[in-house]
């Protein structure tokens, strides 16, 4: 399993999920010829069509793609003489971040370790080196962002496993996003991106909105403690990728 320790590096938020789409049920995925020709992906990818619907092609490096294995990202696999990474290049495909969260959670990572040749296991799940990573401690009051999250983000994400009955079929769970290697970034800028800026306010933070463009639903009105609080509270869930996989309602 994939413990991740993170470093707390505040840029864009890059993952916002938006409802499901014609584009959302493919995922063009870059993959070293190495990888490729191993059979690892034949292997994996119609499993994870089976389970999600979504449809995976896979892309030589340099082409377009939605997503890559390669260098940089989370690691997910060794095999062939290295560990491979996923990375997410389209950042609000909704298709990918369900290809990123099964390939890094329990259901994903047993194709992994069920891919066998001639009788070998020539792919294994990596191993992390934490020398030198320092864990990263979020002082913001967990209760209050948990009640913060429930309030406002419930209204389309499951906010805690024992509130199941909040959130929408289309978009992930706390857990899932937890399950991200930069998911502080992601909870950190959330209000910079689709759809979240349509309808999002954070004090002393964004300009008000239009007067000839008003929130499209009721606005979402925040303060920087109250995302310092959020942190705090989703630093404390356990990711989706210690063996939970993603629920849809």
């Amino acid at each position: 399993m994939l413990i991740r320790t993170l470093t707390a590096s505040f840029f864009l938020f890059t993952a916002a999920v938006l409802p499901a789409g014609a584009d959302d049920r493919l995922v063009r995925l870059a993959v070293p010829d190495a990888v490729n020709e191993s059979g690892l992906m034949k292997y994996m990818l119609p499993r994870f069509t089976l389970k999600t619907q979504v449809r995976v092609e896979v892309v030589s490096p340099g082409e377009p793609a939605d997503a890559a294995i390669g260098d940089t990202g989370m690691p997910v696999f060794t095999g062939v003489g290295r560990t491979w990474s996923i990375e997410v290049l389209a950042s609000e495909h909704e298709g990918v971040a369900r290809f990123a969260a099964w390939i890094t959670d329990a259901t994903g990572q047993r194709a992994i370790e069920g891919f066998t040749v001639d009788g070998n296991q020539p792919f294994t799940l990596p191993i992390e080196d934490t020398k030198g990573v320092k864990e990263v401690v979020y002082d913001g009051d967990r209760l209050r962002g948990k009640q913060v999250s429930r309030t406002h983000c419930g209204r389309c994400h499951v906010t805690a496993k024992d509130d199941e009955s909040l959130g929408i079929g289309s978009t992930p769970s706390f857990s899932a996003l937890r399950g991200f290697e930069d998911w502080d970034v992601r909870f950190a800028g959330f209000y910079q991106l689709k759809p979240h800026g349509a309808f999002t306010q954070i004090k002393e933070v964004t300009e008000p909105f239009p007067e000839d463009r008003p929130s499209p639903i009721a606005p979402m009105e925040l303060t920087l403690d109250d995302i310092g609080a959020i942190l705090a509270y989703v630093a404390g869930i356990e990711p989706a990728t210690l063996g939970a996989s993603i629920k849809h309602q």
